[in-house]
């Protein structure tokens, strides 16, 4: 271990063996770091080891004045409440979850000779997100500008590579307009045009042409980013999800509505009765998804999604 101060030293034998969070602080009382973790005791050592793993803990170690910590039931309450206070506190050291006023929409454009896909800042007609990448979007409409005009067939989509990209007159940008509706709004469609794009990307393989085969594997690889990010919470959105999470006191019950945690209950045990009271009780406890815009939810969204789908079956009920 590093060499620290006895007040540090004092500090790491406090904090326990618990879910919860931690903020690092230096010497004029910023808050320069928020993290989270299953174990804080643990976690927490890990800053002021000899060869930390990463640079930032490096750099962040010697500024460590001090260490606040909250205790939470579970590991959910734990990384909500991470993402709640980086968007307040804006730590320096913490590079995710604090720029959410620049997550962007990617639109369908209307008849533009010049582009058939934008990146815009709010959500619009024909829009979806929002996404954290602004670059990686542009990278994406860029990948897409030599295969137009996509046209869609009874089976699936026609479209050839063109060294330059073609102007499309008013009839072929509508067509295309309409395949890209359609491949960003239904992951089947989605799959559809992937399709197509692993054959030509196979018959380019088969002539030895890897450039252009590896020019189709990058636009497959975007397709499916988008299909996953515009499509991953619908079934979120329209179900109602009960979890029961065990904790140290028993076991606790978050109703999820929309993507969104309603209510929460704590219970020393669990019967089936126990849950038929809860889901019909009045709601007693705080939205902690929190009332925001769509940008800011997005990271709290993608929060309670992962938990859904990383936690044991047992413990996730769909109603």
């Amino acid at each position: 271990m590093i060499n620290i101060s006895d007040n540090l030293k004092e500090k790491l034998k406090q904090i326990p063996m618990k879910p919860g969070i931690y903020k690092m602080i230096d010497s004029k009382g910023n808050v320069i770091y928020v993290g989270k973790s299953k174990c804080l005791n643990k976690r927490v050592r890990t800053y002021f080891a000899d060869n930390p793993k990463w640079e930032k803990v490096t750099k962040m170690a010697h500024l460590i004045d001090d260490i606040e910590y909250i205790v939470t039931d579970t590991h959910l309450e734990a990384r909500l409440l991470e993402c709640s206070l980086i968007k307040q506190i804006k730590p320096i050291f913490n590079s995710q979850m604090k720029h959410d006023k620049g997550y962007v929409y990617l639109k369908i454009e209307n008849y533009n000779r010049y582009r058939a896909l934008s990146v815009v800042d709010s959500k619009e007609v024909n829009s979806y997100g929002p996404f954290r990448r602004k670059s990686y979007l542009n990278e994406i409409i860029n990948s897409f500008k030599n295969l137009y005009p996509i046209i869609r067939t009874d089976e699936s989509y026609s479209f050839e590579y063109r060294l330059f990209p073609v102007s499309m007159n008013t009839d072929e940008f509508n067509k295309n307009r309409s395949s890209l509706e359609e491949i960003l709004s239904e992951s089947t469609k989605a799959d559809l045009f992937i399709k197509e794009l692993a054959e030509k990307m196979k018959k380019e393989a088969l002539v030895n042409s890897f450039e252009m085969a590896l020019m189709y594997k990058d636009i497959i690889e975007n397709i499916n980013y988008l299909k996953i990010s515009i499509n991953k919470y619908k079934e979120l959105a329209n179900s109602n999800v009960l979890l029961t999470i065990p904790y140290e006191g028993g076991f606790k019950l978050f109703y999820i509505v929309g993507g969104k945690i309603i209510k929460i209950g704590k219970y020393k045990k669990i019967t089936q009765s126990i849950i038929d009271l809860f889901l019909r009780a009045d709601l007693t406890s705080p939205d902690i998804s929190f009332d925001m815009d769509e940008k800011s939810f997005l990271d709290f969204k993608d929060i309670i999604y992962s938990e859904i789908v990383s936690l044991p079956e047992s413990i996730v009920k769909i109603l």
